[in-house]
């Protein structure tokens, strides 16, 4: 394996980075929308009642199942393994985002309330502080998400050329019963997958400091709200 790796270095490592490239912006993409959605249901219950469900939908539907739907109706290629990955990413956001909002002291929420502070302001102020330990546990399974489903993505678009990741090598080694490059790009798929892995999880220990200065801060703000 190794010394297959070192042959099939060059377009491995492009491989490589055509993947990294897809999940990047996947899991941007995700953080993005995901956002967007979660601060959308938590301003409107009747909003997250009719739209929970289908997100719930996509997100219980197999990628597999979807992904060739998805690259017949994209007229590009690289745009429909972006949305793939996307789709697979972005549940976990939404989860643990609305949740995190969701999760205000009852009694500092009152408080708010009493003080008849904007929505915005108890967003800003109340709900986003004590949102962010779940926001970052969010990011740790999003960014091995979106990784998972660019290789899938992959797996099924089945495309060569210039543009091809890692599971169209895979693929192509399988052809030639090429088992060493096989477990090449595994490897490869899978040390990604632990840096990324590794990244969230130092952004995270990084954002608990973070996380125990967010009660003060709340605290703080609710001081600053009669001002």
């Amino acid at each position: 394996m190794v010394e297959s790796l070192w042959t099939h270095l060059t377009p491995l490592l492009l491989s490589l980075l055509f993947t990294l490239k897809i999940t990047l912006i996947s899991f941007l993409l995700s953080i993005v929308i995901g956002t967007a959605i979660a601060f959308i249901l938590v301003q409107n219950r009747f909003v997250e009642t009719a739209l929970f469900p289908y997100i719930v939908f996509l997100q219980v539907t197999p990628i597999v199942a979807i992904a060739p739907l998805i690259i017949i109706w994209g007229k590009d290629a690289t745009l429909s393994l972006v949305v793939c990955s996307t789709l697979m990413a972005v549940f976990p956001i939404i989860s643990n985002t609305t949740q995190g909002l969701r999760s205000v002291s009852p009694g500092l929420l009152s408080y708010f309330r009493l003080n008849h502070a904007s929505r915005l302001q108890t967003l800003v102020r109340l709900r986003i502080p004590s949102a962010l330990p779940y926001f970052f546990g969010a990011l740790r399974i999003s960014s091995g998400l979106s990784l998972i489903g660019a290789v899938v993505a992959e797996f099924v678009a089945g495309t060569g050329g210039t543009n091809t990741g890692l599971a169209y090598q895979i693929l192509q080694a399988g052809y030639q019963l090429d088992i060493p490059l096989m477990f090449a790009a595994l490897l490869l798929i899978s040390l990604a997958g632990i840096a990324l892995f590794g990244v969230m999880s130092w952004c995270r220990s990084g954002r608990s400091a973070h996380g125990m200065k967010a009660k003060r801060c709340n605290l703080t703000n609710v001081l600053m709200i009669n001002r």
